[in-house]
This record gives structure tokens, C-alpha cells and sequence, in this order.
């Protein structure tokens, strides 16, 4: 049942399943290169693994997924309490997918390719506005409507081509949203299905940016080394476009070598995180400005936040308490500002700087409520500091605990 377990702490979840594998605490530690000491404190939760790595190497020598570990996923509710990730479950995985062999005999009916492509738009609107209900409630229907492209354009190059083009788009923005709210595997199936018809596009921004959908889904399921080769290749692929000093090509670029970025710090590979930061960092100057050409939100400013997220990666906290609050993230889109904070509670609460993380934690909440509800990342810190609370001070009951049921961290 999605859901279950949500308020284990990640502790918690390894001596469930470490139990449930039949090992003892040295069998585990030894798995991972720790001592029964440092896995019996994580268990207790009076340590916490600070490293996504670590945390990989657990997953896997307990033969669980990344995403068991962390508590993902919590059912995807708004204000109006509703959950439509059944219903983008449904389309992702319908069986006409499987065959257009056979289903051959469906009616195939022509689809203007140019409104549907308006609709995918607004969507990726909706999700930079960190509206991720709207997005999600939006998802079933834009999908749907690009498989019956898909069919009816089958026999037609011309046609298959913006069809293709929209579709990969539609995946991108599936896989890009699954991620952010823990669904994983639904994740790696959408951003599939982006690849693959980018490569149907013959556009080379449509399968650059499709790219980016892929690293996503990697990421989520602490795939790092598999996320940076797809995202260099794509990179160096899209190089030939991007010196002929497309705005566009730049941005997806640069984009594309942050993401891997962002890889290498999570698999503490500190050289490599700069080396692509740097490549990063170099596009934006060349693009000169915070654009958000195909969504990316990509110039300097954004190259500076994924600075701040590796450095959280590589365990640098005091860099990012101290950088992360001068940096100027008003004119980003909201998802970007939301992330930014997150990270920024992240850092004070592995300091134990509770309050100035439940300040942070509250304004990234009034920009976004859905990403900071159905963040794991946001649950795990809530539940933390939640822990440490002192009782007699009445915090128990306080704005703490009020942020903590609304994220699912306690009940």
C-alpha cells in the first residue's frame, strides 16, 4: 500500500527490512563497510546518514529499493484532497501500449498536434508553479491523448514528428513530477517512453531536453554513474547546436551538465561535481541571463543553487548555511525557489539549527505546499527535528509538530 510506514524513520525502515532479511546488525555493517556500533546508533536514530550514497549502499545490500528506505511514496493530496496518481499509473501502463499489433483494429483518429502541445505547456507552467496537484491531475489525460497520436501517426513520417516532439515532452513532465514526489519506477517508465520519442522527433532540443527526464529517474533511484553518462553523452550530443549560440541549445546544455553535477556529488565524487559545475557554469556566462528556455530555469543563478545542493551532497554544510542565504532567488520559478529552501532546512537541521530550519521549512511551504508536503527529504528533516523536540517545552504541539502532520512525518 503506498504509504505504509510513513512515519518510520529511516532507521527505522533498515531494521525493518534488516530484520525481515534475517541479518544481524554485523552482518549488515560489514555489508557496508560499518561497524554494528555506527548501524545499531543509525537503527536507534541516534545517528542519521547524512550521505544519499551510504544510504544507496544500505538499499542494496538489503535488496530494497532506494525509495523503501526514504518512505517514499505518501499519497499525492492537494487542498482538495485529491490523488490522481492512479490514474497517470493507468495511463502509463495501458496494455494498448504493449502491442499496436494487437490492437490494430482500434479506431485511429487524428489529432492536431499544436493544442496538445499548448495543454503540455500550461502543465510545465503548472509544475515550475509548484502546482504539482494541478500537474498531476493534468497527466492522465495529456498522456492518453499522446498514445492515440502515437497509433494514428504511426504510418505518417510527417506527422509522427510534432507528435513524437509532444509526447516526449508530456513523459519529460511525467517523469519530472513522479520524481519529485517519490514515484520512481513510475518515473523510469515515463522517462522511457520521453527517449523514445524524442528519438521519433528528429529534434535535437526535443531529445536533449527528454535527457534531462532520463537523469531524473536515474537519480531517484541512486543510479549516479548512470545518470552521469547519460547525461554527458547527451551533452557532448547536443554540443554542435549549442555553439552555433542557440539560446535554447544553451540552456538545455548547461542544464543537462548540472544534473550530472548533481550525480557526482550524491556519489562523492568531488573532482568530477566541479569539473561539470565548472562546464555549467561557463554556458551560463555565455548565455549571459536566468532564462527559461524549455523550462530550465537555466542561467548563472540556477548554476549557483546546484553549487549549493552538491556542496549539501558532499557533506560541506557550513558552505551552504553560509552562501545559500545570499543568493537572489525571487525571479526563479517557484519549484527552483522551493528546492533552494529545502535544501537550506536540510543543512540547518543536520547542525541542529531546528529553529532557523523550521523557518525555512514554513516559507518554502507558503510558496508551495505540494513539493514541500510530499517531499521525502522535507519528511525526514520534519521527523528529526521533531525527535529532538523538547517536551516540556511545550514544542510538541507547536508550528513543529503542526508542519510535521502536514507532511506525513508523525502522526
Amino acid at each position: 500500500m503506498r504509504g505504509a510506514g510513513d512515519q518510520l524513520s529511516i532507521g527505522e525502515r533498515i531494521a525493518f527490512y534488516r530484520r525481515r532479511r534475517g541479518l544481524s546488525q554485523v552482518v549488515l555493517a560489514s555489508l557496508v563497510g560499518r561497524t554494528e556500533d555506527w548501524l545499531s546508533k543509525i537503527e536507534r536514530g541516534e545517528r542519521e546518514i547524512r550521505r544519499l550514497d551510504v544510504l544507496v549502499e544500505v538499499a542494496r545490500a538489503l535488496r530494497v529499493t532506494l525509495g523503501d528506505l526514504l518512505g517514499e511514496p505518501v499519497l499525492l493530496e492537494d487542498e482538495q484532497e485529491y490523488d490522481d496518481v492512479p490514474a497517470v499509473r493507468d495511463a502509463l501502463m495501458a496494455p494498448q501500449r504493449l502491442s499496436r499489433t494487437l490492437f490494430s483494429s482500434m479506431p485511429l483518429e487524428y489529432i492536431d498536434p499544436v493544442p496538445v502541445t499548448r495543454l503540455a505547456e500550461s502543465a510545465w507552467s503548472s509544475y515550475q508553479k509548484g502546482d504539482l496537484g494541478r500537474v498531476v491531475t493534468a497527466l492522465p489525460g495529456l498522456i492518453k491523448t499522446t498514445h492515440q497520436m502515437e497509433a494514428a501517426s504511426a504510418d505518417d513520417a510527417v506527422y509522427r514528428r510534432p507528435c513524437a516532439a509532444v509526447t516526449a515532452r508530456v513523459h519529460h513532465l511525467a517523469a519530472t513530477t513522479l520524481s519529485k514526489i517519490g514515484e520512481a519506477d513510475l518515473a523510469w517508465i515515463a522517462a522511457e517512453r520521453a527517449m523514445h520519442a524524442a528519438d521519433e522527433s528528429d529534434d535535437p532540443l526535443v531529445l536533449a531536453s527528454a535527457a534531462r527526464s532520463g537523469t531524473h529517474a536515474l537519480l531517484a533511484v541512486g543510479r549516479f554513474d548512470d545518470a552521469v553518462e547519460l547525461g554527458e553523452v547527451a551533452a557532448r550530443w547536443l554540443r554542435p547546436r549549442m555553439e552555433a549560440g542557440d539560446p535554447a541549445a544553451l540552456s538545455l546544455y548547461g542544464m543537462l551538465y548540472l544534473r550530472t553535477a548533481v550525480a557526482a556529488a550524491r556519489h562523492q565524487d568531488r573532482s568530477t561535481a566541479s569539473e561539470l559545475l565548472a562546464q555549467a557554469g561557463r554556458a551560463a556566462e555565455q548565455l549571459g541571463v536566468d532564462g527559461n528556455y524549455w523550462q530550465t530555469s537555466f542561467g548563472p543563478s540556477n548554476v549557483e543553487l546546484h553549487r549549493i545542493s552538491a556542496a549539501l551532497d558532499l557533506g560541506d554544510i557550513p558552505q551552504v548555511i553560509d552562501s545559500a542565504p545570499r543568493i537572489t532567488v525571487d525571479h526563479l520559478p517557484l519549484e527552483r525557489q522551493v528546492t533552494h529552501l529545502i535544501d537550506l532546512a536540510r543543512a540547518f537541521s543536520l547542525v541542529a539549527k531546528d529553529d532557523d530550519a523550521l523557518h525555512t521549512l514554513l516559507m518554502a511551504e507558503r510558496k508551495s505546499p505540494g513539493i514541500v508536503r510530499h517531499s521525502a527529504v522535507v519528511r525526514e528533516v520534519g521527523r528529526s527535528m521533531y525527535r529532538r523536540a523538547p517536551a516540556s517545552a511545550g514544542t510538541k504541539s507547536s508550528p513543529l509538530l503542526a508542519l510535521a502532520q502536514r507532511c506525513r512525518a508523525v502522526t
